[in-house]
């Protein structure tokens, strides 16, 4: 096969190079799968610098998210289970190695390609979906009507939280930091756009609710509670999802008592160890929405990424921010379509 394999930690991206490798051997648990096209995450970044908190031993292959096709299936899985998939089923999921032509999984790490869906439309699902489901429905209780504020919303998991929060019946106040990505957030359903570069962005936000006030529910992947505060309304839930501007936020708990608000964390990858059973509950709420139209992909499509050679470009431009939605790269296979 073809993939990025680090031998040793880099400065960045452009140190990435495409290199033939042997075929992954699958463990008796595992499939083989062939990769059609690898999403790109933050994440990636700090682990071919060796700076994130789950480094594989040297060496590894890059990336973790993807979709493809089964080339292999295991005989049989631990305690007897009947395998789900077979040779030949559309998958996508995350595993080690995504930046490949082929990558093993265990199917705890898959999910069978919506129908109607490509390659690429389906490659950037398994992180962002899930983690902005869960956050506004099993733990914040999404309603309809609720107002819902979405930090850095033409981001993968911001455009995840635009559509499911609309499908769910709310109104959708949107932030981003260009014009661009406002258009972006409009464009996936977003009702309301505000510019979070502006010092009154809370104001503005608060303004457009109804009586000004206040949205019922803050979606933040950014670092922006604190500040969100000003504009929740009485009895809001305050989501916080990650730390997008780099740092850890403190807050004064007395506003929390004042406005009798919830400040709630969302740690989608712990529902494995801590919650399984509520994982099918989410995926089979996604695919719901999936089936019903509700809920498309989010690749950023301004700019084609084609072959694994173009992967060290495409983690570039993410790191800059120059994106939005899932940056995703198609992986043609010989012989094999290339969508």
């Amino acid at each position: 096969m073809r993939g990025i394999q680090v031998k040793e930690y880099v400065q960045g991206p452009q140190h990435l190079n495409v290199t033939d490798l042997p075929d992954p051997s699958p463990k008796p648990n595992q499939y083989l799968i062939a990769v059609h096209a690898a999403a790109t995450n933050f994440f990636d970044l700090l682990q071919i610098r060796g700076k994130y908190q789950h480094q594989p031993p040297l060496p590894w292959v890059s990336g973790a998210e993807f979709s493809g096709v089964i080339l292999k299936a295991p005989q049989s899985l631990p305690g007897g289970k009947k395998p789900k998939f077979k040779e030949g089923d559309k998958v996508f999921g995350a595993s080690q190695g995504a930046y490949a032509t082929k990558v093993c999984a265990v199917e705890e790490q898959l999910r069978p390609m919506p129908k109607g869906w490509s390659y690429f439309e389906s490659a950037g699902l398994m992180v962002t979906a899930p983690t902005s489901y869960a956050g506004l429905v099993t733990r914040a209780n999404i309603k309809k009507g609720d107002w819902v504020l979405v930090h850095a919303a033409a981001g993968g998991v911001g455009l995840a939280a635009v559509q499911i929060a609309k499908a769910f019946g709310a109104t959708v106040v949107a932030t981003a930091g260009t014009q661009h990505k406002l258009d972006v957030a409009k464009s996936f359903g977003a009702d309301h756009l505000v510019d979070y570069r502006q010092k009154d962005w809370p104001e503005q936000v608060k303004k457009l609710t109804p009586k000004g006030r206040g949205v019922d529910i803050v979606y933040d992947p950014v670092g922006l509670i604190a500040q969100s505060m000003k504009c929740t309304a009485w009895n809001g839930r305050l989501l916080v999802i990650g730390f997008a501007a780099g740092d850890i936020e403190k807050m004064a708990t007395n506003r929390i008592l004042l406005k009798n608000v919830s400040v709630m964390g969302l740690h989608w990858g712990a529902y494995a160890t801590n919650e399984p059973e509520m994982i099918d509950v989410v995926w089979k709420g996604l695919f719901d929405l999936m089936e019903s139209g509700k809920f498309r992909g989010t690749c950023y499509t301004d700019k084609e990424f084609v072959g694994l050679e173009t992967i060290p470009e495409a983690l570039k431009a993410l790191g800059a921010r120059d994106t939005w939605g899932k940056v995703v790269v198609k992986v043609p296979q010989e012989g094999q379509s290339k969508l």
